[in-house]
């Protein structure tokens, strides 16, 4: 008969399972997950508080959209709202030369896909520089906002 108890072995605690485990929630989340994409196009928004004369302006392309989705470039009406239209209107007006700014004024109430789309024409024909046009609000000291 033994009286005296036996000597304990140290309890272990196997984590490979638990490693397993992280390793595949860490793979399906990794293949699962999608990535936000990037615009090819960079907005730059002009500041409102600063003002150039016209001396100090470059040549640009000033590409207006009214309320009815008509479009302007330079102060010349196209013909419609097309994407072939807007292309060939901005092969005319900037030949070969891609670094002219492009200014875009749309009206707030323009419907979305009439920017869009020249946006996407800008993009496609190689042009990095858009601006888009923003009134400051009245009595504000802040850029106009929409909610």
């Amino acid at each position: 008969m033994r009286l005296q108890p036996k000597a304990k072995e140290e309890p272990e605690i196997n984590i490979t399972s638990l490693i397993d485990v992280v390793f595949l929630l860490l793979i399906f989340f990794m293949v699962s997950t999608t990535f936000e994409q990037q615009a090819v196009l960079q907005v730059d928004l002009p500041e409102a508080s600063s003002v150039e004369s016209a001396d100090d302006q470059p040549e640009r392309l000033e590409f207006v959209i009214d309320q009815e989705g008509r479009m302007y470039l330079n102060d010349e009406a196209l013909v419609n709202s097309e994407v072939r239209t807007i292309r060939a209107a901005f092969l005319e007006a900037a030949s070969s030369d891609r670094n002219l700014p492009i200014i875009l004024r749309a009206d707030r109430l323009t419907p979305h896909h009439h920017v869009v789309a020249v946006m996407d024409v800008a993009a496609e024909l190689g042009f990095h520089n858009l601006s888009i046009a923003a009134s400051r609000a009245e009595g504000s000291g802040a850029p106009a906002q929409d909610p």
